[in-house]
């Protein structure tokens, strides 16, 4: 039977269809042995291979001779049980792996986001407790920067310079610093800030709208709000609290 290429297992009712070079991933398992009729555990019938086990831990088990990783479900919690069922299939590799029980649970990920509105700017500051999704956000966000005089602001045909992208600041690994809105500050030239958050194409001026986008970008995210509150009245800051159960990398061979 080890020339099958197709095998088709039912593991405590559930039914699996995968490759024998899949089940061979590891030639000590009883899985590869099962392959030369060497593990009378697993019966054949009608051409299919008989398991008494647990069919749902089983597709975990699936995943990782297809990937090599362990990767689970955020709410997981079966570690012991799979890790029995990894054993018993002879797969040591991944009961090895399933020990590290505290390197595969999530952890809880906190983000905030300050926002405050002044006259025709906004700022935004984002502090996150995981430096890699502050990261992977910071490549999300573009500002964009163009200057235009005061005296073609009004007129039916402004010139307007080409927007060019400017780096956001970043004070740590933690957090990042960007603005919208315009600055009149550079005499009769006023300088317009836009921002533009992936997947999103649209290159936003106004704060409120930039707050709005960036605020969905993190609920799509997998992102929970939790609080809202105004940090100083006076100043006009507000921050939203965000969090989120993230599971770190899966684990590989």
């Amino acid at each position: 039977m080890s020339n099958r290429e197709v095998v088709v297992l039912s593991v405590g009712g559930v039914r699996f269809v995968t490759r024998a070079s899949t089940l061979q991933q590891f030639p000590e398992s009883r899985l590869a042995r099962m392959l030369n009729d060497d593990d009378q555990e697993f019966k054949l019938v009608n051409g299919e291979f008989f398991v008494d086990r647990d069919g749902t831990l089983f597709s975990y088990i699936m995943d990782f001779l297809r990937t090599l990783q362990v990767s689970l479900p955020t709410d997981f919690s079966d570690y012991q049980r799979l890790q029995r069922e990894a054993e018993f299939y002879g797969l040591s590799p991944l009961a090895d792996l399933l020990s590290q029980e505290h390197l595969l649970k999530p952890r809880l990920e906190i983000l905030e986001v300050r926002f405050s509105l002044q006259e025709m700017q906004a700022f935004f500051r984002i502090f996150g407790s995981c430096s890699t999704t502050v990261e992977t956000l910071a490549e999300q966000i573009t500002v964009f920067a163009g200057q235009q005089s005061g005296q073609s602001w009004n007129s039916p045909f402004p010139s307007q310079k080409p927007l060019l992208p400017l780096p956001l600041e970043r004070p740590s690994h933690h957090d990042m610093v960007f603005q919208c809105g315009t600055d009149y500050s550079a005499g009769d030239q006023f300088v317009a800030r836009y921002v533009s958050i992936k997947p999103d194409n649209r290159k936003l001026i106004n704060g409120t709208n930039v707050l709005g986008l960036l605020l969905d970008t993190l609920l799509k995210d997998g992102f929970r709000l939790i609080s809202t509150r105004t940090v100083s009245s006076e100043e006009k800051i507000e921050c939203y609290s965000f969090e989120r159960m993230k599971r770190p990398a899966g684990l590989t061979v």
